[in-house]
């Protein structure tokens, strides 16, 4: 048994009576058997944090200033969005300015492989080496097979192509198809956090002021007095008296004895 992969397809088929590995294409109207099985492979998940906080909010409108410093506009936010803050589930209605929020985004990659299994039996009816065979098969209708381009099969053990096939021979086709995918899913969680409220007020709590004492106020030196522009009067003026008087009979003997001598 030959085995044919193309685009992760494998051909196999038997031939009664001896091996023969037949690939062709099997159209939708043919009479088909298939079967398909599915495997999962290990999960991949990525996590995405964003983060921000709410400036603006209107209607369904939301204004969130991200951790980068950026704005980003989130418009017509359906009422069923709702973010979980303090346990409560809140809307874009009950959102206020100054809330931090955070969503995560959780992608989860899964591969998985599809196996197909076809299956066709019929007998050769008419060959056109090499493109296209045409079978008889169980209910009793022909149907008519493409070839792939250069395909071989075996016969007793030796390889041959589609010009040795004969009318009457008895083929049971297969074709095994693995096609591989991967399923992605995406999980939202949001959440947030309220404002910090705002500073309780001052109670009425009498303010005391400390006052200083006042200075006392300076006192005015007293200011000494002029000294006195005339001498006081310690003594009598008798002794200038009697001086002016001694002063005066030495003048009037001394005149008296000039005019002597001049007589």
């Amino acid at each position: 048994m030959i085995s044919i992969r193309s685009s992760k397809s494998i051909l196999q088929c038997l031939l009664a009576g001896g091996a023969l590995c037949l690939a062709f294409s099997l159209p939708a109207a043919a009479q088909v058997k298939s079967t398909e099985t599915v495997e999962h492979g290990s999960p991949a998940k990525q996590v995405k944090v964003e983060r921000g906080e709410i400036v603006y909010v209107s209607g369904n409108d939301l204004v969130v200033k991200m951790e980068d410093g950026s704005l980003r506009n989130f418009s017509n936010i359906p009422d069923s969005v709702t973010i979980t803050v303090e346990g409560k589930q809140l809307n874009v209605h009950q959102l206020k300015p100054g809330m931090k929020v955070e969503r995560q985004t959780i992608t989860t990659s899964t591969p998985k492989t599809i196996t197909k299994v076809e299956t066709v039996t019929g007998k050769v009816w008419h060959v056109t080496p090499p493109n296209s065979v045409t079978l008889t098969l169980e209910d009793g209708a022909n149907q008519t097979f493409k070839i792939p381009k250069g395909q071989k099969f075996t016969i007793d053990g030796k390889q041959t192509d589609a010009f040795d096939l004969k009318k009457g021979m008895v083929v049971s086709a297969q074709r095994i198809t693995e096609v591989p995918e991967t399923v992605v899913t995406q999980e939202v969680k949001r959440s947030g956090t309220m404002p910090p409220p705002p500073p309780a007020p001052t109670p009425d709590v009498p303010i005391l002021i400390a006052t200083a004492p006042a200075a006392p106020a300076p006192v005015a030196e007293a200011k000494p007095e002029p000294a006195p522009t005339t001498l006081p009067k310690t003594a009598s003026q008798l002794p200038l008296i009697g001086l002016l008087g001694i002063l005066l009979c030495g003048i009037s003997l001394t005149a008296l004895a000039i005019r002597k001598l001049a007589a």
